[in-house]
């Protein structure tokens, strides 16, 4: 029987948290490389909350997928055929495209990856976009200093993992905050944070606790009343790395996303001269990648950066995975093993 090109289309744009129904899964057959074209077989499929904005059509920084369409994802691979100079079958790359079992890439859209430095799904996490995004977002906006205290939200996952160890490093004092006795302890046995809180207990008392001077950098991954409670404690001239705010990316569009009203936040920004940026990392952090793979290379060999993957079999199994994700199910970076 031949082979077929396994793929997750968007049927229909969700209204709320995503569902199921919300997509589709065809087969159809393995597309054949242009000219100046690389033939992908993906191995791995990164699954991230972004993808969530790409399912509406919000005015964002980015086109949504159309419906119909394949869903948007970074992959990691396999070359199986090529028609463009630097890449032949057999070559591991990061940088395929979609949510399916193959694509057809140019070589812009391609990273040569070498196997015996880091598992190939490694590229789609420590190694790929979300560690780029700590690394540029942290290196640029945080700008953390020895002896401050920084506070990562989501700190078990993808980026949030990836920045408190860069913290650290860096020589902060760092806490974390993730969901659940599991992934804080992850956080301060695995990663090394100094302490991790529990955001379904007691916030404001468990962050009196641990930053008792207040905080210079917070790292913004949720939003919502981890944002809520982490804002009056910022210290005069502390830094906001908006990342994400994944607690209102499921709000119906048109909705209050916001959760209460700005003004005090505003009025805090000016007292205490606050510095708030939100950043996309492709704006400015892709021509960078040699320099952050070569450092972060550098810290795993040297056993300073320890990451966590969450891998779920079968492309089939992506939606649900996906679905989990946006309400917190996931252990570590999000990963689909396609077949």
């Amino acid at each position: 029987m031949a082979e077929t090109n396994l793929q997750v289309l968007l049927r229909r744009r969700p209204k709320g948290a995503p569902v199921p129904e919300d997509f589709e899964i065809v087969e159809t057959p393995v597309p054949v490389p242009a000219e100046g074209e690389v033939l992908v077989r993906h191995q791995y499929l990164s699954l991230d909350p972004y993808m969530r904005g790409r399912m509406s059509e919000a005015k964002s920084y980015a086109k949504p997928v159309a419906l119909g369409s394949v869903m948007e994802g970074r992959t990691a691979g396999v070359v199986v055929a090529s028609k463009a100079p630097g890449f032949a079958p057999g070559d591991s790359v990061a940088g395929g495209f979609g949510w399916q079992r193959f694509s057809c890439v140019t070589p812009a859209g391609l990273i040569k990856v070498d196997p015996q430095e880091a598992p190939l799904s490694a590229n789609l996490g420590v190694l790929g976009m979300p560690g780029l995004t700590a690394w540029v977002g942290l290196e640029d906006i945080g700008q953390p200093k020895a002896g401050e205290t920084v506070v990562v939200s989501a700190a078990s996952g993808a980026v949030g993992q990836v920045v408190g160890q860069i913290a650290k490093i860096r020589g902060c004092k760092v806490i974390g905050i993730a969901g659940g006795p599991e992934k804080c302890r992850f956080v301060e046995e695995e990663l090394g944070f100094d302490a991790c809180i529990d955001h379904r207990g007691d916030l404001n008392a468990q962050l009196d606790k641990a930053c008792p001077e207040g905080i210079d950098v917070y790292w913004e991954n949720v939003g919502g009343p981890v944002q809520a409670a982490v804002f009056p404690r910022l210290r005069d001239f502390a830094r906001m790395v908006m990342c994400g705010v994944i607690a209102q990316y499921n709000v119906v569009e048109g909705a209050d996303s916001f959760g209460g009203p700005p003004g005090p936040y505003l009025g805090a920004v000016v007292r205490k001269r606050l510095r708030i940026q939100g950043f996309i990392v492709s704006d400015h952090g892709w021509p960078r990648y040699p320099q952050f793979r070569r450092e972060m290379l550098g810290w795993m060999a040297d056993g300073r950066m320890s990451w966590r993957e969450d891998v779920v079999e079968g492309l089939r199994n992506a939606p649900e995975a996906f679905i989990g994700l946006l309400q917190g199910r996931n252990f570590g970076k999000l990963v689909v093993k396609i077949d």
